[in-house]
């Protein structure tokens, strides 16, 4: 079991991909925190006896703002708040990344900066040491002021009135909370129904899940690559790392110096008597192509290191004077131009993909059996799989219309710009997703390609090709290949290249 411990200290990618990975992981708050926690709530209860105007907790939200609320309704207004908001539609994200955002939100509010009671925090964690993970919904944010809607159901879950997921199942809040010896219902306080749904965790979680995905891809395209080249004969020269140096990127210098570890040994590539000086564009340029993704990705990841230990709340209260402040830090437009950037990174990395899968099946450009199986004309062979890879790149194409350059004026336009940010988050998940099923079908496509050519594979290749081999058997004739597509993209999703980077270092 592992442990991540709240604190000053904040959080980094690796621990947040433990929840991803739907491993077993408890929550532990520091005494700093709680100490921190502690003193600010103090500090606002300091506040609000002074008879001072704090927006969301003496007055309504958004356009309401204006309205002052009678201490009397302070409660009812953070009630009434999660109550109102709680209305996104759609498919409920998945658990782990509902689970994620919680973990998010539980660690912005743990900065001291939001008012909240120790008591907040500590029921978040108990849901969170406890699997009750709220059900979100997955459309209805504009990202900002964050995501309203669907922290407002995560608000609800944390009061005993939404839904979760719990063993396995969805169920009332209320009845998880009893099974587990918690009280079915949570009363807030002043501020605390805002500082749950004020901020960015939902769509920084999406964000976080399309990242790592897309940095487990990154290796794998290279993997994909490389066996492209030697199932098509290609020839290593845009390899040399001299041409690298020149360029000067380093994602470049990265994948080039992966394709070559990768080829080293390939009686395939190194033959004598090469006739070809240079290959298409699919293979010649996968150093420039690919290493313009990881560099994009690169950028992606500091970006959401520093949002998932933001404070997103508002208002925010400090000690120093002034000691109120109303800001912006719940919208979402950091998140959300690198989320549109990284759908664009992986999609591009999944259309190169398919040209060589293209080039792989068609017998005048690899020199192959005509769609990579014999008897072709009553097989069909490798020619489906292709048009498969070649719909998922389409659709990645629409997935790439930027979210963040629209914005539609909110809350009788006082939220007069808005990041679609989640909307951003979740276009990058979904391209994510397909490309792990293009570069799946590369994998299967060039290993097929592979049969064909009987000399040696390079070393890290042919460790590839066999892992592919023991789960996935040659195509000597027509069959289901929906379920050799499944087999390798889930080897993708795992540990695919473990072994390979045992052999040939790290990718």
């Amino acid at each position: 079991m592992k442990e991540i411990v709240i604190s000053a200290e904040g959080l980094g990618l690796k621990e947040l991909q433990s929840v991803l990975l739907e491993r077993e992981v408890k929550l532990r708050l520091s005494t700093e925190v709680v100490e921190r926690v502690k003193k600010n709530r103090n500090h606002l209860e300091s506040l609000i006896a002074e008879g001072r105007t704090i927006y969301g907790v003496t007055t309504g939200f958004g356009r309401l703002s204006e309205v002052l609320i009678p201490k009397e309704d302070v409660k009812a207004l953070q009630r009434n708040l999660l109550l109102s908001h709680s209305c996104g539609v759609g498919e409920p994200l998945p658990e782990s990344i509902s689970k994620l955002a919680m973990l998010l939100r539980i660690n912005t509010l743990a900065k001291g900066f939001s008012g909240v009671r120790y008591e907040l925090l500590e029921r978040m964690v108990d849901m969170f040491n406890e699997g009750i993970v709220p059900v979100i919904p997955e459309k209805g944010s504009v990202g900002a002021s964050g995501d309203l809607a669907p922290l407002a159901h995560m608000g609800l879950a944390v009061i005993g009135e939404g839904d979760v997921f719990f063993k396995g199942k969805k169920v009332r809040a209320s009845e998880a909370f009893k099974e587990v010896g918690l009280s079915p219902y949570f009363e807030l306080e002043a501020k605390e129904g805002i500082a749950i749904i004020n901020g960015t965790p939902v769509m920084a979680a999406i964000g976080v899940d399309a990242f790592l995905r897309g940095k487990k891809l990154l290796k794998v395209a290279d993997i994909a690559a490389a066996m492209s080249l030697e199932a098509m004969e290609g020839v290593p020269y845009a390899f040399d790392p001299r041409l690298q140096d020149i360029r000067g990127f380093e994602g470049q210098k990265v994948v080039a110096s992966n394709v070559l570890r990768l080829i080293e040994g390939s009686d395939i590539v190194y033959r004598n008597g090469h006739m070809r000086i240079q290959d298409a564009y699919s293979l010649r340029c996968v150093p420039q192509v690919h290493g313009a993704v990881r560099d994009t990705l690169k950028h992606v990841g500091s970006v959401l290191e520093v949002e998932v230990n933001a404070v997103t709340d508002n208002p925010v209260f400090l000690e120093d004077e002034p000691n109120i402040i109303s800001g912006g830090n719940f919208h979402g437009e950091p998140l959300g131009m690198v989320m549109d950037f990284l759908s664009i990174a992986l999609s591009e990395l999944g259309n190169i993909s398919e040209r060589r899968v293209a080039r792989l099946v068609d017998s005048n450009l690899s020199g192959l059996p005509s769609f990579l199986v014999m008897k072709s004309g009553l097989n069909s062979g490798m020619m489906i799989p292709q048009y498969v890879a070649a719909a998922l790149v389409s659709e990645n194409k629409t997935l790439c219309m930027p979210a963040v350059v629209d914005s539609i004026p909110t809350s009788a336009n006082q939220e007069d710009h808005v990041s679609m940010g989640t909307i951003a988050a979740r276009k990058a998940r979904s391209v994510s997703i397909n490309v792990s099923y293009i570069l799946a079908i590369e994998l299967m496509v060039a290993s097929q390609g592979l049969e064909f050519r009987k000399r040696k594979m390079g070393v890290g290749t042919g460790i590839a090709y066999r892992q592919i081999r023991q789960h996935v058997a040659p195509l000597d004739k027509d069959r289901y290949m929906k379920i050799d597509i499944e087999i390798i993209r889930e080897m993708v999703e795992s540990n695919f290249t473990q072994k390979i980077e045992e052999k040939v270092g790290g990718l």
